[in-house]
C-alpha cells in the first residue's frame, strides 16, 4: 500500500503541511518495499489558481491508495483525486508524518472523502 503525506519536510520528523494544493513537500511512503519518495511541490507556491487540481496531478504516476493530510483537498482536487480511488484521511495537521502514520494505523484520523 501506498501512502502519501502532506508535509513540510521531507521526512518521518517533519510536520504534515495541512494544505494540500499548496504543501511543501509529497512524501509518498509504500509499505510493501518500506521506502519513501518525496516530491517537492514548492514551485506550487507562485500558481494564483487550480494549485490543489495540480497537486493532485503529480499524484497519477505513484498511484497512491491513501492521502494523509491536514484540511483535505477542495473541489477540484477532489475531482482529479477521484480517477485515483484514493481514501482520504484529514486532521493531522500539527503532527509529525510519523505521529500522522501512527494515527493512521491506529484509525486515529477522520476519514474525509474517500472513493475507494
Amino acid at each position: 500500500m501506498k501512502i502519501v503525506f502532506t508535509a513540510t519536510g521531507t521526512g518521518w520528523e517533519d510536520k504534515i503541511d495541512p494544505r494540500f494544493g499548496r504543501a511543501e513537500y509529497l512524501l509518498i511512503f509504500d509499505e510493501d518495499t518500506n521506502k519513501m519518495i518525496n516530491i517537492d511541490n514548492r514551485n506550487i507556491q507562485s500558481v494564483e489558481h487550480g494549485a490543489g487540481s495540480k497537486t493532485a496531478q503529480l499524484l497519477f504516476e505513484h498511484k497512491p491508495d491513501v492521502l494523509i493530510t491536514g484540511n483535505g483537498p477542495g473541489g477540484n482536487a477532489l475531482n482529479l483525486l477521484s480517477r485515483l480511488k484514493i481514501n482520504i484521511y484529514v486532521g493531522a495537521a500539527g503532527m509529525t508524518v510519523q505521529e500522522a502514520y501512527d494515527a493512521y494505523k491506529n484509525n486515529k484520523l477522520k476519514k474525509g472523502e474517500s472513493y475507494a
